[in-house]
């Protein structure tokens, strides 16, 4: 029953969070750029893509790995770059780390995470990607890289959707920064949510773990506009492993990024978090994948809910998908068990999905066939 915490949906893991979280926090990973628009108009065309059932076929050995890069997931989905876990609970992202270890599948590590790169590519047992922003004058920037290199990243994921940080009136209004500044508030709002403010109190408050004695700092208004094709190409001359261009949605810019040499397309809005106009990503998913071919790799984050979303996905044109603020809810949640509780169900709606479409593998790169 929901009443003992366990979750069997999305909006379990939501309502849960919503109950235990402080209000700052909680607008931070639920929010959106401006009213919202561009999230509700994503979820309503994910809602309005159908999937065709199925009879008398054959659907008894479902396999639900996926390739992806020079491996087999073991999981059809992985865990897209989000900053800060650990404000979803104390060491959520270590939490993470270890689902992609034991699943083989990407751990994305944001360069805003709460625990350092070293510690979650240990914990992650290799799968883990890093992602990056640009910044500045890119200076800082290039130490990540070489720091990631050194680590033993063989992926990394430049997120190209964030020229300057998109306003989000929730945050706003609830006065969030990074690191915190404990105003009033933000002190009431802590102190109604004891469970929460005294796990994070014993545990340390969350930072910029990146950061930390690094000679340098991170200011998360601080403007990316700089970035353009040219600090691309010096990026792709720097880096030998897998470039993933993340926060692509336009047709010309996939072809452009695949001519110049980036391995890996990651459809995206931000989670809907960076203009409240732009178009649905999940639709421009297809049309990116009729565009670039049905072998190039794309993968799809935002607005991923369920089970039933993961295939949607992999229909519209997928190579593979990626969960974002979903993970956070259900370990803010649940903690560790919330995280497995939630992890569980959508391998399960997965399978029974593909069962209900006559399928015993994922439509990886697009449902092509009756």
């Amino acid at each position: 029953m929901f009443g003992n915490g366990t979750i069997h949906s999305y909006a379990d893991a939501r309502r849960l969070a919503r109950r235990r979280l402080p209000w700052m926090v909680f607008d931070y990973i639920d929010g959106a750029a401006g009213e919202g628009v561009a999230e509700a108009r994503n979820l309503a065309a994910l809602r309005a893509i159908e999937l065709q059932p199925r009879v008398l076929v054959n659907v008894r050995d479902r396999n639900l790995s996926v390739p992806v890069f020079d491996h087999e997931g073991l999981a059809p989905f992985g865990i897209s770059p989000m900053g800060m876990c650990n404000l979803s609970g104390p060491g959520a992202d270590l939490m993470l780390a270890r689902m992609a270890a034991r699943y083989k599948v990407p751990h994305g590590v944001s360069t805003v995470a709460s625990t350092s790169l070293e510690k979650i590519i240990e914990a992650a047992e290799g799968h883990a990607w890093f992602q990056l922003y640009f910044s500045g004058d890119g200076s800082g920037t290039a130490r990540l890289v070489e720091r990631a290199k050194a680590a033993g990243y063989r992926t990394l994921v430049m997120t190209l959707d964030v020229p300057e940080v998109g306003r989000r009136p929730r945050e706003l209004r609830r006065g969030f920064k990074m690191p915190f500044r404990i105003g009033p508030m933000q002190f009431i709002d802590f102190a109604l949510h004891p469970r929460w403010s005294l796990s994070s109190l014993a545990a340390g408050a969350p930072d910029l773990a990146n950061f930390k004695e690094s000679g340098f700092s991170f200011d998360r208004t601080e403007s990316r506009a700089a970035a353009d094709w040219d600090f691309l190409k010096r990026l792709r001359d720097s880096w030998d492993g897998n470039l993933v261009a993340k926060g692509v949605t336009d047709v010309g810019d996939a072809l452009r990024l695949k001519q110049e040499g980036v391995d890996a397309l990651q459809v995206s809005s931000h989670g809907g978090r960076q203009l409240d106009c732009a178009p649905a990503p999940i639709l421009a998913l297809k049309r990116i994948r009729d565009a670039i071919g049905p072998d190039y790799p794309l993968f799809y984050d935002t607005g991923i809910r369920s089970g039933e979303d993961v295939v949607k996905a992999y229909a519209m044109g997928a190579s593979y998908v990626f969960f974002g603020r979903a993970l956070q809810f259900a370990i803010a949640g649940g903690g560790q068990r919330g995280l497995e509780q939630f992890w569980k169900l959508v391998l399960e709606e997965i399978g029974l999905t593909l069962a209900q479409i006559g399928r015993v593998n994922l439509p990886v790169g697009g449902l092509t066939t009756a």
